[in-house]
């Protein structure tokens, strides 16, 4: 078995709760900027760090005069947007406890999240997430206040609250302590219900504490980051508590369509993204300069960005590269790094594989995309790359004051500063992923010998064909789905005779693709689903793939579903992760006829 362990490098302080690093922050940095408004005229407007903490008191004190106790649970249902962190912090000076409910939720899952957390209120952001509770309401008489960000109840709750005193909250904001319950996020209920991960101020406070101190060249003052990813995960929300401890400004973009304009705007340091963005803005580029007929040259200036790279790593650039890179760089790559809004020197990227080709990519282009590791039950990061030494294709090492171990079995497992302290009204659940201190991560994974770990599967998903032979599914997965046309891949085949995959195609990328082969870009996706020039494309992604793994773990099939895979469908988690047990029911039939005909031969696809 072997373990990593990395000290903390900041002193624990069991005293400390969230709101105490925003009192410190205000105390270093009051008239910074620390978050960014949009404005009507495509601009941003700063929020100092005094007034970001005066406007959550205010908020507090209306929390308070609506009968909001210490120790009461409020629900938010909101995208990504300033309000979020405001109400966020605003919930713990008022001494109570946030349960994020993604905005895409059913109104079951509402009432779930609402009813087992035993919440007492509930802050919606539009008539549509109202609706949805309003469905469930008469089913949570628990639910006392209901308040709507869209009707200006937050500008409501803090004029109500002007005759409660500064001393209140003060005392309020001071009542929890690091082993409190700081919030209840729900997982995404892939596998039965959603549970509850119990996350402590501790969780928070010594994690951020550390987690600056790994990587200051990211989180600092002079930074910035324009978060689109959905705050009610535990991705986006320790960033966001994060970048408040870090002195970060921050803005907020949930639409992903206007992005790259927020971003020309927005001009930030560093990103968070998962690997599809990172994806996306490769192949959207890659389109783009196909169009323009000059696809050839930006594969050519991929290409050779991507070598100087890997001779960066080597420790030496022959001058024949250096010449080559420093024109494509000004042809082709400057145009990327200005899209990107021209300052980005950092992304921080979870929840999936990023893919080596991508990250020496994107490296040569300036923007070192530092790859991490975590869970909702390890408050999200475990490990992260560290700038001064990060590693293509690794997660990096622990964070400070997180231990990494690799079980007999290659289960990867974790404690310290970051591990949850088990599952709401779930004790069966605890216990079945700690073993003692170490919580058991269900992801397999290797670690060499400076500490960094690299993640390799998935435990429940690793597949064992009828003959025996292991397959991970997330090494074949992966290359596959860079390919610009396909949306998803699922790889299948657990007891049966060979592999093969389910496919689906990338509705936003599918019409750029076809119009630059000569196709109808407004070719319907069922249609496009049986057309031989689609067909051929995907087999050269799934050829690719194939060439890395051994034949008994290559795709033999694979079969193209006439639609994508979606959250709304029910198919995917809010981080964009497949929920691979609800596909495997709802494609059953399809997966079934790839094994009932003819036995499989090299290069076979069937579509839908």
């Amino acid at each position: 078995m072997k373990q990593f362990d990395v000290p903390a490098l900041v002193e624990a302080d069991p005293n400390a709760n969230a709101t105490d690093l925003l009192v410190a922050r205000v105390a270093a940095t009051p008239d910074r900027a620390l978050f960014a408004i949009p404005t009507a005229d495509g601009g941003w407007r700063d929020v100092t760090a005094a007034e970001f903490q005066a406007q959550v008191i205010a908020l507090a004190k209306g929390l308070v005069a609506s009968g909001v106790e210490p120790g009461d649970k409020i629900g938010l249902m909101a995208k990504t947007r300033y309000e979020w962190t405001l109400i966020d912090f605003a919930t713990w000076y008022a001494g109570a406890v946030l349960v994020p409910i993604y905005e895409t939720s059913a109104p079951s899952q509402i009432l779930w999240n609402l009813t087992d957390s035993g919440a007492t209120g509930i802050i919606t952001e539009n008539a549509d997430h109202f609706a949805r509770f309003d469905e469930i309401r008469a089913d949570v008489p628990a639910v006392r206040n209901v308040w709507q960000i869209d009707l200006g109840d937050l500008d409501k709750l803090a004029a109500s609250g002007t005759a409660v005193k500064d001393e209140e909250i003060e005392r309020r904001r001071s009542i929890a302590k690091g082993s409190d319950l700081a919030t209840l996020i729900y997982t995404s209920g892939t596998t039965g219900k959603p549970k509850g991960c119990i996350l402590t101020h501790s969780n928070f406070v010594e994690l951020t504490r550390n987690a600056q101190k790994a990587i200051p060249e990211v989180v600092n003052p002079d930074s910035s980051t324009l978060l689109f990813i959905t705050l009610a995960h535990i991705f986006a929300r320790f960033i966001s508590v994060l970048a408040v401890h870090g002195g970060v400004k921050v803005g907020h973009q949930p639409d992903t369509k206007l992005l790259l304009p927020s971003m020309a705007s927005f001009q930030p340091t560093f990103l968070l993204a998962v690997p599809r963005v990172f994806e996306k803005v490769y192949n959207s580029s890659e389109q783009k300069a196909e169009a323009g007929g000059k696809g050839k040259i930006f594969r050519r200036a991929a290409d050779v960005a991507i070598a100087h790279s890997k001779a960066v790593d080597a420790g030496h650039v022959p001058l024949g590269l250096k010449l080559q890179f420093a024109l494509f760089d000004r042809l082709v790559l400057s145009k990327i790094r200005t899209a990107l809004g021209g300052r980005v020197k950092y992304a921080v990227s979870g929840s999936a594989p990023l893919g080596l080709r991508l990250g020496h990519f994107y490296r040569s282009l300036g923007l070192t995309i530092l790859e991490g590791y975590g869970l909702t039950e390890t408050t999200a990061p475990v490990s992260v790359n560290v700038p001064s030494n990060f590693k293509i294709g690794k997660v990096g090492p622990p964070l400070p004051g997180v231990s990494v171990r690799i079980a007999d079995d290659g289960e990867i497992q974790a404690k310290g500063v970051c591990v949850f302290d088990g599952y709401w009204n779930n004790p069966a659940a605890t216990k079945e992923v700690f073993d003692g201190e170490w919580f058991k991560t269900g992801d397999i994974g290797q670690i060499d010998e400076d500490g960094y770990l690299e993640i390799t599967g998935r435990k429940k998903e690793i597949i064992v064909t009828a003959g025996g032979k292991n397959v991970a599914p997330a090494a074949l997965e992966d290359p596959i789905r860079a390919n610009p046309i396909i949306g998803q891949v699922i790889v299948v085949g657990d007891q049966k005779p060979y592999v093969s995959a389910l496919i689906t195609l990338d509705e936003e990328m599918l019409p750029a693709w076809l119009k630059n082969n000569g196709l109808d870009p407004h070719m319907p996706q069922e249609v496009a689903a049986t057309n031989p020039a689609v067909l051929a494309e995907i087999q050269r992604a799934v050829d690719a793939a194939n060439a890395k793994v051994s034949r008994a773990e290559s795709i033999r099939k694979f079969r193209v579903l006439d639609a994508d895979l979606t959250e709304a469908s029910g198919h995917l988690t809010p981080k964009l992760s497949i929920k691979r047990n609800v596909i495997m029911q709802d494609f059953a039939t399809e997966v079934e006829s790839m094994y009932a005909e003819q036995p499989a031969t090299e290069g076979i696809s069937l579509n839908h």
